[in-house]
């Protein structure tokens, strides 16, 4: 059961690292300054830093690796919010659908007052 679990896992980094590439390059299109590191190129023991800027030093990060997924918002220097596991990919999917309104819709510094 545990080596599943663990392959699972893994699984989901993966795809967590290609959804963060792709999130960066879809806000540099429109203008947003972000980018993503990756480690080991998808392959065992991977993860990814993906940090974009958001206006008025507004800026996210967003970190996952074997060893866990966490989420960080500051603005100026200060930490606003930390979010860890389940509650970080969630604060990625709410940026992602307020990408998919497109900017029009939004501002980049209203991504996250929402």
């Amino acid at each position: 059961m545990f080596l599943r679990l663990s392959e699972q896992y893994r699984s989901v980094v993966q795809d967590l690292v290609m959804s963060l590439q792709a999130l960066a390059t879809n806000l540099r299109k429109q203008g947003i300054t972000a980018t993503c590191y990756t480690c080991n190129d998808g392959q065992e023991g991977s993860g990814a830093s993906f940090m974009a800027e958001l206006g008025e030093e507004h800026m996210v990060r967003f970190l996952v690796s074997d060893f866990g997924i966490s989420w960080v918002e500051s603005r100026n220097g200060r930490e606003l919010v930390k979010f860890e596991g389940a509650e970080a990919i969630q604060e990625l999917q709410r940026i992602t659908e307020h990408l998919q309104k497109g900017r029009s819709a939004c501002s980049p510094s209203q991504l996250l007052q929402s």
